[in-house]
């Protein structure tokens, strides 16, 4: 079985990149950017969400990264993240299943045909009151239980009541703390981060008993030293090339 598969309430499969199952890390470079793709689906018409969760060598999670489906109805999802600094690093993708986005896609259907109107209105005013409990003060909860006041005003036009609801602040508040039921979560991957010059790089293979100083002169041969080696440095960088590396 995958090591970066796990299936729960809401199956998470095909975590990349990953490296024999897991076994060892993928690798990459401080401050290099880089994909996490999953495939997440969920039951029936459900709709789902997902992110990633990237930990840091000292288990300490970093800035929670939405996923989003890289093409309509793939059911493959993707982020980008960067590692900081270097060291042993995991990632894995957590999914859950998302109401408030499934109650939209319905709502805009019922509500213009006037099917449901008021189960519908009513259902999507005590969600958004539930996800604004997720919501912190000061980021955006005011309006998200603003649209749940908005859904069960009488006095509106259903039309309004919907529009306050898929305002862009509601929206933008819940897509930053959406309201995740089911959490499912994959198994962990290895990431190991190294310096930057890890990533790329010109070399030259060097040898110094080969860098004696006398070159063109006649006489006999004299073996390089380190000292006389380092004479050369300035002409192999002039060359293009960053690093040297010494055979044994």
């Amino acid at each position: 079985m995958d090591a970066n598969r796990d299936i729960g309430r809401i199956p998470i499969t095909d975590v990349r990149p990953v490296v024999e199952c897991g076994r060892r890390p993928a690798k990459a470079v401080v401050g290099e950017t880089f994909q996490v793709t999953a495939t997440v689906f969920g039951e029936g018409h459900d709709a789902v969400g997902a992110n990633v969760v990237l930990r840091d060598p000292g288990g300490r999670p970093g800035p929670w990264t939405p996923m989003r489906e890289l093409a309509p109805g793939s059911d493959r999802w993707g982020a980008f993240v960067t590692p900081s600094e270097m060291g042993h690093w995991t990632y894995l993708v957590e999914a859950w299943s998302d109401p408030v986005t499934g109650w939209r896609r319905a709502a805009e259907v019922k509500i213009p045909a006037g099917t449901d109107i008021g189960l519908v209105l009513e259902e999507g005013a005590a969600l958004h009151q539930r996800a604004a409990a997720g919501v912190p003060e000061g980021t955006g909860r005011d309006t998200v239980l603003a649209a749940s006041d908005a859904l069960r005003d009488d006095a509106r036009p259903p039309a309004d009541r919907l529009a306050a609801a898929l305002a862009p602040a509601v929206k933008a508040a819940l897509a930053e703390h959406p309201l995740r039921e089911r959490l499912t979560r994959s198994l962990p991957l290895p990431l190991l981060v190294e310096r930057e010059r890890a990533l790329f790089g010109s070399w030259y293979e060097f040898f110094p008993r080969s860098e004696s100083g006398r070159s063109g002169q006649s006489g006999p041969a004299v073996h390089g030293t380190f000292r006389t080696a380092a004479e050369r440095l300035p002409a192999i960088a002039e060359m293009g090339f960053d690093v040297v590396y010494l055979p044994p």
